[in-house]
């Protein structure tokens, strides 16, 4: 197949697969495929859970060794942990969808990976997934959960609609004072509250078609997620937003070349670095929202990976 072929055959399967509005059931159908990932019986995880109000968010976890899962739960030992919480628009996805991205991350980096099952919009809409995302994230930072952790070892992480909860948890923390975060991973983040032609950020204009994750996609996604077109000005459910950065976690952030939440994960880490905190961006050449989960093989991946362990190893300052 000649180079020529290969693009004309890609684009017309990212056409196909970029379709427009969205259908919550199908969806998520869509999405439930990703539990008949084979290797999923070899990963070493536990679930467990944390209350948020007489809720109980399940929270499971994921070890890179056995060893690992043996210090940090039954020696209780300290061990540095990713706390997740997974993409898909707020509408779609689980921690079952995101078995093999987890345990591969947790392999990647030699951390303990703790994922979120926050509830899903529209059923739970804005704020009950970030709440129960905030209560997960106090309870481990606080020492209330079934690890011995040190806060100071804990990143928070999110992809996509994840990274919108990790950046506005840390915010919550930071306006509240219950927990200090350290560190936070913002991968291809949805910080922004609009994707129409009303978006002053080119990658909205330029990658809303064609490129998987489309402008009609989110927009879709913020109805569905929004309890009110007025959550739209809340900087929790838009961090961008927010009026004052100061005092934030040391941040990554990652973005995609064909994502059109380009520029707005880059327009947050200026902002924050702006506001005196420790930024890193990195915008990964060639890459389409979404590419974290394709598997550690992926070049895309394995570039992610190689900034996210750069990162961690610095801030930690080992």
């Amino acid at each position: 197949m000649t180079d020529g072929l290969k693009l004309r055959t890609m684009k017309t399967i990212l056409h196909a697969l970029s379709y427009g509005n969205i259908e919550v059931e199908a969806s998520r159908k869509l999405a439930d495929l990703k539990r008949l990932d084979p290797m999923r019986i070899f990963y070493r995880k536990l679930d467990a859970g944390v209350y948020n109000g007489e809720y109980n968010v399940p929270v499971r976890l994921y070890f890179p060794t056995e060893e690992a899962m043996k210090k940090g739960v039954e020696e209780g030992h300290e061990l540095p942990v990713l706390l997740f919480f997974h993409g898909g628009g707020w509408v779609t996805e689980s921690v079952d969808n995101y078995d093999r991205v987890c345990a591969r991350m947790s392999q990647s980096t030699g951390r303990i990976v703790a994922s979120v099952q926050y509830r899903l919009a529209p059923e739970h809409p804005f704020p009950t997934g970030l709440l129960d995302c905030y209560a997960a994230a106090r309870a481990l930072f606080t020492n209330r959960f079934l690890l011995n952790t040190n806060p100071e070892e804990i990143a928070i992480i999110g992809d996509s609609a994840g990274g919108n909860l990790a950046a506005a948890v840390c915010l919550m923390a930071r306006d509240t004072g219950e927990f200090t975060p350290e560190k936070q991973i913002l991968i291809y983040p949805a910080l922004n509250n609009c994707y129409t032609e009303q978006s002053p950020y080119p990658s909205v204009k330029e990658n809303g078609e064609g490129y998987l994750l489309t402008a009609k996609k989110m927009e879709n996604y913020l109805t569905l997620y929004q309890s009110s077109p007025k959550d739209r000005e809340n900087p929790y459910f838009s961090p961008l937003l927010a009026k004052d950065l100061r005092n934030m976690p040391d941040t990554l952030i990652l973005t995609a070349q064909f994502d059109p939440l380009r520029d707005e994960g880059e327009a947050y880490g200026e902002k924050l670095l702006a506001a005196g905190n420790k930024v890193e961006i990195h915008r990964i050449a060639e890459a389409f929202h979404g590419y974290f989960a394709l598997g550690i093989k992926f070049l895309h991946v394995q570039e992610s990976f190689e900034y996210m362990n750069a990162f961690l190893k610095e801030s930690s300052g080992s």
